[in-house]
């Protein structure tokens, strides 16, 4: 049974969508076999199967295989390097990397002090429209997508999260003209959130890169980084690496304070 299981999950090697009847066939077993497989498959999120009836990859697989398909492999490495800094830069604050999955918010997490970044992406643990990394994915999706999410009811994790359909659009409104999103005290009251968007070449977003503020820590002491770190996510996505000059090649650091003003005179 479990050379059945993996004959069906190795079928999305290359991302894809298939059929039952595709998958059977290229599985070499029953339709009845691979449908009764790929509903279990399905349950425990490994597949997806939208409304076209088209079996896909799942957020679960996605995660354990720490697979995106909007990305290239090396990516996370990247972005690990880059969050590495950003941390260094605005104090030791937690840094994290989101990425959206069939609204789950899949993310690398690095935590304050000299601990390495997480290696394996976390997933559906923190909301979406609490999080201002959940708020810049969001801004840049689809309208279906932020539909499908008030759809599910927009919870409320302290006093100050945002639980009104009208005032989330209107927040990421506001975060797809200023490419920034705040949270304050929305999931965690001692903690505050601020996120950008991280593009593809062609514009699309990707991901979004957060800091954690915990305490009296100014949001706009951890802008200025988090901007620039952002952008070099963007430009090392579309440049690719080894050409990008402001990519993190583990030899030097990035410089992430933002550029001294000039002299006026």
């Amino acid at each position: 049974m479990t050379s059945k299981v993996i004959a069906i999950l190795s079928a999305f090697g290359h991302g894809g969508a298939f059929s039952l009847t595709e998958l059977a066939r290229l599985t070499g077993m029953p339709v009845s076999t691979a449908h009764r497989l790929t509903n279990e498959l399905v349950s425990c999120g490994m597949l997806e199967r939208p409304t076209d009836g088209f079996f896909r990859v799942g957020g679960e697989l996605r995660s354990i295989a720490g697979y995106a398909r909007q990305v290239p492999p090396s990516f996370h490495d990247r972005a690990r390097r880059v969050m590495d800094d950003l941390a260094a830069a605005t104090g030791r604050c937690a840094v994290r990397l989101g990425m959206l999955e069939n609204l789950r918010l899949n993310y690398l997490e690095k935590l304050p002090g000299d601990g390495p970044v997480a290696i394996g992406l976390e997933s559906g643990r923190l909301p979406l429209h609490a999080t201002a990394m959940g708020r810049v994915l969001l801004a840049f999706a689809p309208a279906a997508v932020v539909s499908a999410l008030v759809g599910q009811g927009l919870p409320a994790y302290t006093p100050y999260t945002c639980t009104s359909p009208a005032d989330l659009r209107h927040a990421l409104a506001v975060t797809r003209l200023t490419r920034v999103a705040v949270c304050r005290h929305e999931y965690d009251l001692y903690t505050s959130l601020v996120a950008v968007p991280v593009f593809d070449i062609g514009g699309r977003i990707v991901a979004a890169l957060e800091v954690c503020v915990s305490g009296g820590t100014d949001l706009r002491m951890v802008q200025p980084p988090l901007v620039v770190a952002g952008r070099t996510l963007t430009r090392d996505l579309q440049i690719g690496a080894g050409h990008n000059q402001l990519t993190i090649d583990g030899r030097r650091r990035l410089n992430l304070a933002p550029p001294k003003e000039r002299p006026q005179g």
